[in-house]
């Protein structure tokens, strides 16, 4: 296990698991765990063994409450709490870049900047008691800095309303609303989580890129027209891969394909 103490980073075959580690804090994001989630981002995207990623927070209250930006001095000037503050959205690019899926394991409260931080990644599983939602307005602000992760996961009219009233949402009316992918019981979080990951591992590791990147390509691209021509380049140069020429085989000899990344 490697990482500073407040974000753990971990290793166990094809998958990194990266748990923010303030539980005494309900895991809020402070400066050093911003940096350190950045750094956790980049060393999984360098490590070719690496086939998805789980995010997570240490013990059962929360997977994080927002954001806490201490650990920059306390008599820094407002350029350099302002660029401070741009840590999360650097988080957040290296999420949607680095092209291998994502999961938030989710247990108790995700709000504010943690709200972001969990629908940032491709998929949420959540227990069934656990919170989500964006205060900030209920003091005087506004979640600004989440809202690109909130549009890709909701409908807008929604994510409105949730940020605009500050409510909280309990885990099945976030299942409705579609930004969580399942809710399961709290003793059944890591099993459903591992579930998936078995399931994502076993996908050939370039198409599962090619396929995550183009998938959110598309869902920023306002023109029609350009989606379908990309669209288009893209399936001719998978179906010129190792990987699709051995899955087409495999399906046809009927066995399970040896993925060569390709």
């Amino acid at each position: 296990m490697t990482g500073n103490p407040e974000v753990l980073y971990e290793v166990d075959g094809a998958v990194a698991r990266v748990t923010i580690n303030r539980p005494e804090r309900r895991n809020s994001m402070s400066y050093g765990v911003m940096r350190g989630l950045l750094e956790s981002l980049r060393e999984a995207r360098a490590d070719d063994s690496v086939r998805v990623l789980v995010l997570t927070g240490a013990g059962d209250r929360a997977f994080c409450a927002g954001a806490d930006l201490t650990g920059i001095a306390e008599n820094a000037g407002a350029a350099t709490v302002h660029e401070g503050r741009g840590v999360l959205a650097d988080v957040f690019r290296a999420m949607y870049g680095l092209g291998k899926p994502t999961i938030a394991r989710v247990r108790g409260y995700a709000l504010a900047g943690g709200f972001g931080l969990a629908l940032a990644c491709d998929y949420v599983i959540a227990s069934d008691d656990s919170q989500f939602g964006t205060p900030e307005i209920n003091v005087g602000l506004w979640p600004y800095m989440i809202t690109v992760p909130i549009l890709r996961s909701m409908p807008p009219k929604k994510a409105l309303e949730l940020m605009a009233t500050g409510r909280r949402v309990k885990a099945d009316e976030a299942e409705r609303i579609g930004f969580v992918n399942r809710v399961v019981p709290a003793d059944a979080l890591d099993a459903a989580v591992d579930d998936l990951t078995a399931s994502l591992v076993s996908k050939s590791p370039l198409i599962m890129r090619w396929g995550r990147d183009s998938f959110y390509r598309v869902l920023e691209m306002p023109d029609s027209d350009d989606a379908l021509a990309y669209l288009q380049n893209m399936l001719t140069i998978t179906t010129t891969t190792e990987d699709a020429a051995e899955g087409v085989r495999a399906f046809v000899e009927k066995r399970e394909p040896e993925w060569k990344g390709r």
